[in-house]
């Protein structure tokens, strides 16, 4: 008969193990999440690495750039009558005085109207004589009409008042004496109405007399300004300079307006730079900047900031403040200091590569053993050729890595070898 065998103490517990160690793996699991370090980390040699140390020290805001020499006034060479060149007096690059002529050009079209213009002015005038004469012959025979009528007028007053006398005495009939009369006040009232004629006429005259000779004046101006348009044939130079540019050849055709050249005002000279757009709302007009050529020292100040900005970057001219470089040419190029602000106390690191990688955003910082670097979030504040200034993250007398941002990746502790 067969009996029913009882299972030992161990062999239950056997039954559990893999719920058991099931459950110790989740708990280790769950720490290793909970307490471990789970930080990427990248190993690295330090002879790859640029290491800085952040410092507490005087900030100065300025911007570099390079310049071009220029000369302080360029004079546009444009003719105000177009024509064929005929004759290039002076070639380019000569130094040229105010009202040397630089090109002669001709212009048949101009020729006739200038003869044009003349031939009406004569016919003008030969009118005005004609009118003239004719006017005054109309005065001469006003004048005689009215000499007729005063001495007609005259006369019938006379006979009237002899006519009065004998009609009292009874001597001539009242019809007579009533016809002198009445012949005496037609003559009177005639010669009041040619009077009031001829005044008229005098006035009428005076009136179209003055019009003719101020038209005939505006005529003459005319005349004279299609002469001095001829004048304007030969090209001046508006200013004492250099003749920088002078674009034509002989037979060529310019039209009124065109540029042909330009003349470069050599008794000063400007510096002209292109600076980042990121400064544009910084760089005004009175700044001062310098640069150094040789072992001295030269200052310049903001004359001019151009507000279009092209490619990232926007015009600025600067004037020479004091001494200026002998020998000074133009088309040369100084790399220029301009100061944007006083400077101040801040804390700075070098120049990295690191900013184009991070945006100033973070920055990796060694421990103090030097073996490690952490990833840690900044904030950058102004910038100059030589350092960053920084705002947040960062205490004087740590030490970041500021090169080689390219082969880090994502990764956020480094192990220096």
């Amino acid at each position: 008969m067969d009996r029913a065998i009882e299972k030992t103490k161990t062999q239950r517990l056997m039954k559990y193990w893999p719920y058991m160690a099931g459950g110790c793996f989740i708990v280790i699991i769950l720490g290793w999440l909970i307490f471990g370090n789970h930080a990427s980390t990248l190993r690295v040699n330090h002879d790859e690495l640029t290491i800085s140390e952040v410092k507490e020290a005087e900030f100065k805001d300025y911007v570099r750039t390079n310049g071009q020499v220029m000369p302080i006034q360029v004079v546009q060479i444009s003719p105000e009558e177009g024509g064929i060149v005929m004759e290039k007096v002076v070639e380019e690059g000569t130094m040229v005085r105010k009202g040397e002529v630089i090109v002669r050009l001709s212009n048949s079209n101009l020729d006739l109207q200038i003869l044009n213009a003349e031939a009406e002015l004569a016919e003008k005038q030969n009118l005005l004589r004609n009118t003239q004469v004719a006017m005054q012959q109309d005065k001469l025979n006003n004048q005689t009409e009215q000499a007729q009528l005063d001495m007609d007028t005259q006369r019938k007053l006379r006979t009237f008042e002899q006519n009065k006398r004998l009609y009292q005495e009874k001597l001539i009939s009242r019809e007579d004496f009533m016809q002198s009369q009445e012949d005496y006040q037609l003559s009177a009232r005639k010669h009041s109405l040619v009077s009031q004629r001829l005044k008229q006429d005098s006035i009428y005259r005076t009136v179209q007399m003055d019009q003719m000779e101020d038209n005939l004046q505006n005529m003459r101006r005319n005349v004279v300004l299609v002469r001095q348009r001829k004048d304007k044939l030969e090209v001046r130079a508006a200013i004492d300079g250099e003749l920088g540019l002078l674009d034509v050849e002989l037979g060529q055709s310019i039209s009124p307006g065109q540029k042909i050249g330009q003349l470069n005002d050599l008794s000063n000279y400007k510096v002209q730079a292109q600076i980042d757009e990121h400064y544009i709302d910084r760089v005004r007009q009175g700044l001062m900047a310098a640069f150094t050529r040789g072992d001295k020292k030269y200052l310049l100040q903001v004359r001019k900031v151009y507000p279009e900005v092209r490619e990232g970057k926007f015009r600025c001219d600067f004037i020479f403040r004091g001494e200026r470089p002998e020998n000074i040419r133009t088309g040369q190029t100084y790399y220029i200091d301009l100061e944007l602000g006083q400077p101040e106390q801040a804390v700075i690191i070098p120049r990295g590569t690191f900013f184009q990688t991070t945006g100033g955003q973070w920055i990796f910082v060694l421990d103090k053993s030097g073996n490690n670097a952490y990833r840690r979030n900044i904030r950058i504040g102004r910038q100059n050729p030589q350092f960053y200034e920084v705002l947040e993250g960062l205490e004087p007398g740590e030490r970041v890595i500021t090169n080689g941002y390219e082969a880090f990746k994502d990764n956020e502790v480094l192990v220096i070898n």
